[in-house]
């Protein structure tokens, strides 16, 4: 029990203390590094899937590494609204030129941009890393590793999951493979939602039945925490047994 209230304490006291967009768990992404595969939840339904590349160097939260965080993110920001699909960007600013798919010996970020923000510890420098998922013109490459640590799609597939997905939707990047999901079935491994009453020194009120559709990043970090907490305890439980 102690255990678990200071890890809790320890998430909520690295909480940005900069203004970060609400996190709307309505929506949800999960993508799976080994399947290399995104698949977009709205109130736990499946709604689509697409083929996608991770990072060529692996996985990790560390500056300078061009490595894939994992765990929860939100979206924090989305850039290129109504541009051209095969737009290029630099700087997050569109250049004018407009690629093809696999134009020979280009590789910019193209199309739009979904930037992330990372929830968690493991994945606290992903915003400052820019890491974002968005559209390049090497499509022949998706399906494998072949970013510099960001999410590559196909330039109409990214077009396509940014109309769907709202700032604040919820991210999970997984090393396994994707939890198998049927359309119209609801997906409860990866909602969030707190479904079993934590210790009673915790107000967890906000998080079971928060106020709106969105949560803050405090309320996040405790839901991950305390789901954390109960897979750890039922590990040790079967263990023993």
């Amino acid at each position: 029990m102690f255990r678990v209230l200071a890890l809790i304490c320890s998430l909520i006291s690295a909480a940005s203390a900069f203004g970060v967009a609400p996190v709307d768990t309505s929506s949800e992404l999960i993508i799976s590094v080994r399947d290399q595969k995104l698949v977009l939840l709205r109130n736990g339904e499946k709604v689509a899937m697409y083929p996608v590349s991770t990072s060529m160097f692996g996985l990790g939260d560390v500056w300078g590494r061009m490595t894939t965080p994992l765990g929860y993110l939100a979206v924090e920001k989305k850039i290129g609204d109504n541009a051209p699909v095969g737009a290029v960007f630099h700087n997050r600013r569109m250049t004018g030129e407009v690629l093809q798919p696999d134009t020979p010996g280009r590789d910019p970020i193209t199309t739009r941009i979904i930037w992330l923000r990372g929830l968690e510890a493991q994945n606290a420098h992903a915003f400052q890393r820019c890491i974002y998922i968005h559209g390049t013109p090497q499509e022949k490459n998706i399906g494998r590793p072949a970013s510099y640590g960001c999410i590559r799609m196909k330039s109409k597939d990214v077009a396509d999951l940014y109309q769907q997905v709202p700032v604040g939707a919820v991210v999970q990047i997984i090393p396994d493979r994707l939890p198998k999901l049927e359309k119209g079935r609801p997906h409860h491994e990866t909602t969030l939602a707190v479904t079993t009453p934590p210790a009673p020194q915790i107000s967890a009120t906000a998080l079971a039945t928060p106020p709106s559709s969105s949560l803050t990043t405090e309320q996040m970090r405790m839901a991950g925490a305390l789901a954390g907490a109960r897979q750890k305890t039922k590990i040790a439980s079967s263990k023993r047994l």
